[in-house]
């Protein structure tokens, strides 16, 4: 049985200093990987699917580098050094390079899974080269050594997995953040093995290390100057018109783009793009929301529940009817309703309407509020992005919908954006049959908005009798619906009938599957 060793003088200090490089060591590798998941949600969409990407690789690559190690145990200390030199640079420069290669060079996929092995790697050979240094200072029985180390390792990636969304985050951004963590991630292991191991460094490695020092924060710092003019540049890459507003909120990327219809035409092209995917261009979205919100306003609608559209364009609508009483919006985001109430040219659009005294805003996540809601609406409108995401998915789903009918007044109505029945007629009828499940009487609908193709809704009512499709008598001047157009969209093409495909619910989001399915190439 092995037994722990005699204690040198000073053993005590040098031991915690490991213990601390294990624990800062731990909080940046954890950094390194929410970083690349984030990242991955962003600009995929696929929070699931990148998540088990990164984390699945990284801890294969993990393994792989503890075995690589092993050669260089007998130096360990200038090892240990020089990896976190190269973590500290490819972890810090990662989300700038992978940001790149998807706005540039499209290879996202491959390079995110050369990085997060990469990274793995090189995480999973600091932990036996911590343990061969650990054990120079002090021999201890194989047990308490890892206990030691595993400790220190498991509480550092709670540090990094907190720090990561409620301090890097707001504070820094991912591009910045990452590259704070990079110098961390040098420091913590510089000064380790330049204050207690030190003697153990040839001249050699000395040089080696100072020269490495130097190329990696001048990297780094090169990396932070050009930062914001990179990111601009790259997110510029993305979009076809020139980006006049975009910040990365709580939730989601949020880009606004304004450009000349065509030549010599005083109109301009206002669009809005969260995370990348187009909600509306100024140029046909009136379209868009007539055809949403107009036709589920026949009958009582004194009270009406908005949920998403917090770009004010379908409140803007149901403003027209002057017997609303009351506008409730619950949009998750606050900073998608700041900017629909200060942009100037997105406030004309929307005709202020966040400024009129019968709105209420609510930035709340819209399935949570349902479940404690008390109140009973004539209207719901449900406008709300697509369901190609984890998050969003259980927006679509017949929970969803049962929890909107217990909010419904006995004669209310429901309206659901729902997707293109051309590009996505799986997805389209998964959601018409997932509000049938939850117990109301559909009418489907779809019309042409050019910015997006053929879209479609679901009308709805509690109970069986299916609502009538039909404007109400006393609607607003419209500029694109009317009652004959309305009559029209109610019948589908043979090639996109209806569909007998299953509801989607929390537990199997087939709606998630599906639009991921047929979206994918547009």
């Amino acid at each position: 049985m092995t037994t722990d060793a005699p204690a040198r003088p000073g053993w005590r200090a040098a031991r915690a200093a490991v213990l601390l490089a294990v624990f800062v060591c731990a909080a940046c590798g954890l950094v390194y990987e929410l970083a690349l998941v984030a990242l991955g949600s962003y600009l995929i969409g696929d929070a699931v699917g990148q998540a088990s990407i990164v984390l699945g690789v990284m801890i294969f690559a993990m393994g792989v580098g503890a075995l690589v190690a092993k050669p260089l145990q007998p130096r360990a200390a200038a090892a240990f050094a020089a990896i976190e030199l190269t973590l500290a640079l490819l972890g810090g420069l990662s989300v700038l390079g992978l940001y790149a290669a998807f706005a540039w060079l499209d290879l996202y996929g491959p390079a995110l899974v050369g990085t997060a092995f990469v990274l793995g790697l090189l995480i999973g050979a600091e932990i036996p080269l911590l343990m061969v240094m650990l054990q120079r200072i002090r021999e201890q029985s194989a047990g308490s050594a890892v206990a030691d180390l595993f400790a220190a390792d498991y509480v550092g990636a709670l540090l990094g997995g907190l720090a990561f969304p409620f301090l890097l985050m707001p504070v820094f951004g991912q591009l910045k953040g990452a590259l704070v963590v990079g110098v961390v991630n040098a420091v913590a292991g510089l000064a380790l093995v330049c204050t207690v191991f030190r003697r153990e460094l040839s001249r050699r490695a000395r040089v080696a290390l100072a020269a490495g020092s130097v190329v990696v924060a001048l990297c780094l710092g090169y990396a932070w100057i050009a930062a914001a003019d990179f990111e601009l540049t790259a997110r510029q890459q993305l979009y076809r018109d020139p980006v006049v507003h975009a910040e990365r909120s709580r939730y989601q990327e949020i880009v606004l783009t304004r450009s000349v219809r065509e030549i010599g035409h005083a109109d301009t092209d206002l669009r809005l793009f969260l995370n990348g995917d187009l909600q509306f261009s100024s140029v046909d979205e009136y379209r868009y929301h007539e055809s949403l919100v107009h036709p589920v306003m026949r009958g009582p609608r004194g009270e009406v529940l908005v949920l998403g559209a917090g770009d004010g364009l379908a409140v803007r609508e149901i403003l027209r009817y002057p017997d609303v009483r009351r506008v409730t919006v619950v949009d998750l985001d606050p900073a998608v309703v700041k900017l629909a109430r200060t942009e100037p040219q997105l406030r004309e659009l929307n005709h202020d309407s966040f400024a009129d005294p019968r709105v209420r805003v609510l930035n709340l996540d819209a399935f949570g509020w349902l479940r404690t809601a008390t109140e009973r609406f004539d209207v719901v409108v449900a406008d709300l992005p697509d369901p190609d995401e984890t998050a969003t998915a259980k927006l679509y789903t017949v929970e969803f919908y049962a929890l909107i009918r217990s909010v419904l007044a006995g004669d209310g109505r429901l309206v659901v954006q729902s997707g293109s029945p051309y590009f996505a007629p799986r997805s389209y009828w998964s959601i018409e049959r997932s509000v049938r499940e939850a117990g109301f009487a559909t009418a489907p609908y779809h019309v042409d908005v050019p910015s997006f193709g053929d879209w479609g809704f679901v009308l709805a009512a509690p109970g069986a009798a299916a609502p009538v499709l039909e404007l109400p008598a006393d609607a607003p001047p419209l500029r694109f619906l009317t009652p004959e157009v309305l009559r029209a969209a109610a019948a589908f093409p043979a090639d996109r009938g209806r569909m007998d495909v299953p509801a989607s619910t929390l537990l199997q989001p087939r709606v998630l599957e599906y639009a991921r399915a047929e979206w994918r190439g547009y």
